[in-house]
């Protein structure tokens, strides 16, 4: 860019109306209507996520028992003395548990990390 050659400005034709600046921090803070639904939310986004990883968690160790009655030879399949369907009901679920509980504290950490963004981007576009 020469020093000849003029420099760009922003032109604003309008400002908004009707529009407050969110203080997001000090509203959820303060326990205002606003500040109250945006913690509702983030408490709503958490409920909501365990109860689809706990139907999740269902659904697979319901899986379990039908798939053994299911399956003609899983039922009466033996290893070690012990019958197949009994092996896999006692040593599946807590991998699944594990697994499930890793994917929702997970999953809330990053609801949680994106609520304190979204405070922490309303709070340096009031400065």
């Amino acid at each position: 860019m020469s020093p000849d050659s003029p420099r760009r400005e922003r032109v604003v034709l309008s400002q908004r109306r009707g529009a407050r600046p969110v203080r997001t921090r000090a509203e959820v803070a303060e326990q205002t209507r606003f500040g109250e639904h945006l913690v509702r939310s983030l408490v709503r986004a958490q409920l909501g996520l365990a109860l689809r990883i706990g139907l999740a968690v269902v659904v697979v160790l319901l899986a379990i028992p039908v798939a053994g009655s299911a399956i003609d030879g899983f039922a009466s399949a033996t290893l070690f003395g012990i019958t197949l369907n009994w092996i896999v009901l006692a040593l599946l679920p807590y991998p699944v548990l594990y697994l499930a509980g890793r994917i929702y504290i997970r999953l809330a950490e990053q609801a949680e990390r994106d609520f304190i963004k979204l405070m922490d981007d309303e709070e340096q576009r009031r400065c």
